[in-house]
């Protein structure tokens, strides 16, 4: 697993306003002085949805983190989420600083999955929750309007409500079986149709899809795909190439 070098030391809890701590679990960090709210480096309008990547730490693999993340977005990511599961909280922290600075380096929006409390600290764009997760509603209130707020939804109920909750975007899935969740629950091409049409906020769809699928998932609607295993299994900016290739086709089509 790779971590930051240099890290400052956490748990000074003098000067926190009215933040020590945000119980999103049960090892949620401190961050020494005051918790910096997120600041979205882009404006929303600008954001490309397309090609979201989702860096996940279990397919690492023993590789570096800031590598991989600097292969993705060579290859045409256009959005990065980091992803830890098993770590601890100092982990989670440190390579999610790892991710936002190269993120920020190049200019493409950073998001942190679950952890309100990480992404705030690390200055991400923005944070990722899922249904069991803090309400929307909550993470919006407290990392404020600037941050970026995407939501799960596997209905059209839970999309419905996380963007009156205040989401920026949902995701909508599993579209396809998926090793990265085999329990998690499926959503139909036709489900994720109907939430296309009904939310006025972007929608991304994601489980198992693979460069083969994204032509009939982005024929649904949805403004993008996210990706763990199509983009992380093997090469990465090669895996990267060829889904952008697919979505590239996919637009051509559209404008004809």
């Amino acid at each position: 697993m790779t971590s930051a070098a240099g890290a400052r030391p956490l748990g000074a809890l003098s000067g926190l306003k009215g933040l020590a701590f945000l119980p999103l679990h049960s090892n949620a960090i401190a961050v020494e002085g005051v918790v910096r709210a997120g600041k979205a480096h882009h404006r929303r309008g600008d954001i490309d949805f397309s090609l979201y990547g989702i860096i996940d730490c279990a397919w690492l693999r023993g590789r570096e983190l800031a590598a991989v993340v600097e292969a993705a977005i060579a290859g045409g990511v256009t959005m990065v989420q980091y992803r830890d599961k098993v770590s601890s909280g100092r982990v989670f922290y440190e390579n999610a600083r790892i991710a936002q600075r190269v993120c920020a380096t190049q200019r493409v929006p950073f998001i942190v999955n679950d952890r309100l409390d990480i992404a705030m600290a690390v200055g991400a764009d923005g944070v990722h929750v899922g249904q069991e997760d803090l309400p929307v509603a909550v993470v919006r209130r407290v990392a404020g309007a600037k941050m970026l707020v995407g939501a799960s939804a596997g209905t059209l109920e839970e999309a419905l409500a996380a963007e009156a909750e205040g989401a920026d975007y949902v995701g909508v899935g599993a579209i396809f079986p998926t090793a990265t969740k085999p329990d998690a629950d499926l959503s139909s091409l036709q489900r994720l149709r109907e939430i296309c049409e009904q939310v006025r906020c972007p929608v991304v769809a994601i489980g198992g899809i693979t460069a083969a699928r994204v032509a009939e998932v982005m024929a649904t609607g949805a403004h993008g795909v996210a990706v763990i295993s199509a983009l992380m299994d093997g090469d990465v900016r090669a895996n990267a190439r060829l889904l952008r290739e697919s979505i590239r086709r996919c637009k051509e089509v559209d404008r004809r």
